[in-house]
């Protein structure tokens, strides 16, 4: 066989194949056969693709989250009026957020106070019953910092302006409002009274109700609507390694007559459970994958058992030249695991493309686990190895008789 490595030393003694030969020797019967290669590569390509990029978008968005609740803090709790034991809300005391303040351990605290009766409007044209779901909260000057909230647009409420009908925007609200700037001559109708729109809000993370109101200052609620101020959800900061004995004390200091009709939550504890539901989430996409990746494993199976049927006769000529039953399994091994190694590195090299491009679209860091490359490729070799090795076993097993007989 022309270009073939010898098999028999001039002394007649049967030759070892070296690893390069026997590289040599699996890449040429690739070689001849492109179209269908490219083929059963693509199966395995598909399955380790879907794998790496399933397992680099799912650590890309962990890797974001993570970013974003040490950004914001796992400290905050929230405290809020549960039901009480008839079936009613229960209402917080005026005073609840200054007596949480005075708990060992809380580092500071702030409250907002839903006004139920009143809702906002870009204008008096607008309907009653077209709100948007845009609440209206009188809120703590010390709000932005708890919650370490920042401004897109303009100002956050003080001592001054927290007298007057002047209004802060959620990010959400201010989009429904069609609201895109704010200054002395933005105004937008807060009940019956218009107020001037002192800044807009970026997205609160950990509070995502802010996003939705319309936020005024608690004297200002005072004056025009009488508002008694009983708050509806009060922010709370502790230090971290007092957080647990924080949480039991909160309730019964905000509501000491009832503390069972008091909440006590934790917002980081949400984007935990997110976290949770991404990662099953992950497990059924990586099932999909793996599945692809079986798929692509019997396409490398078909490809090396129709590949004995048709070299028959080199099988048989090679045989006849002295080559051993090992070195044939061994040719036909080789074959299968290059065969499998080129669509998974090209499922890699796709993963990690899909991985990148989605992560730069959301924003995130880009993050693909060398686990999960590393991983892929060594998939693809096992699975080469086992597709090939009961097509191998059945070249090997070819007498050159047999092999050489076949028409």
């Amino acid at each position: 066989m022309t270009g073939a490595p010898r098999e028999r030393t001039a002394a007649g003694r049967r030759a070892r194949l070296s690893p390069a030969d026997l590289l040599r020797v699996g890449a040429s019967g690739l070689r001849a056969r492109p179209a269908r290669v490219f083929l059963s590569a693509l199966g395995i390509a598909i399955g380790i693709a879907a794998m790496v990029s399933v397992v680099g978008i799912s650590a890309s968005s962990r890797a974001d989250l993570d970013a974003q609740i040490g950004r914001l803090g796992t400290n905050l709790l929230t405290v809020g009026p549960g039901d009480t034991f008839l079936g009613g809300r229960a209402e917080l005391p005026p005073e609840a957020t200054a007596m949480i303040r005075r708990v060992d351990g809380v580092l500071a605290a702030t409250s907002t106070a839903r006004i139920e009766h009143l809702r906002a409007y870009r204008n008096d044209r607008i309907p009653k019953g077209e709100s948007g779901g845009i609440s209206v909260h009188a809120a703590d000057l010390e709000l932005p910092a708890v919650l370490r909230a920042r401004m897109a647009v303009g100002t956050w409420l003080n001592a001054a302006t927290a007298r007057y009908p002047v209004v802060v925007l959620g990010h959400t609200a201010a989009a429904r409002l069609g609201v895109t700037r704010a200054g002395p001559g933005v105004q937008v109708l807060v009940g019956e009274v218009y107020h001037t729109v002192a800044g807009i809000l970026a997205p609160v993370e950990l509070a995502p109700e802010i996003d939705t109101a319309a936020l005024v200052g608690g004297p200002s609620a005072r004056r025009l609507w009488d508002h008694p101020g009983h708050p509806t959800r009060v922010y709370v900061r502790a230090d971290e390694e007092r957080i647990e004995k924080v949480r039991d004390l909160l309730a019964p200091t905000a509501y000491p007559q009832s503390p069972a009709d008091v909440e006590v939550s934790r917002p980081s504890d949400a984007l935990a459970a997110k976290r949770l539901a991404e990662q099953a989430f992950t497990g059924l996409l990586l099932g999909l994958g793996a599945v692809a990746l079986l798929v692509g494993g019997v396409g490398v199976a078909n490809t090396m058992v129709i590949s004995v049927l048709e070299r028959r006769g080199e099988i048989g000529l090679r045989r006849a030249l002295g080559a051993s039953r090992g070195q044939i399994l061994a040719q036909f091994l080789v074959e299968a695991v290059v065969l499998s190694a080129l669509g998974g590195l090209a499922g890699a090299v796709l993963g990690t493309l899909l991985t990148a491009a989605y992560a730069v679209v959301q924003g995130w860091a880009i993050v693909v686990p060398a686990a999960a490359l590393g991983g892929g490729v060594a998939a693809t070799a096992a699975i080469g190895a086992a597709a090939g090795l009961w097509p191998a076993v059945r070249a090997a097993r070819l007498s050159p008789t047999e092999a050489l007989a076949t028409p």
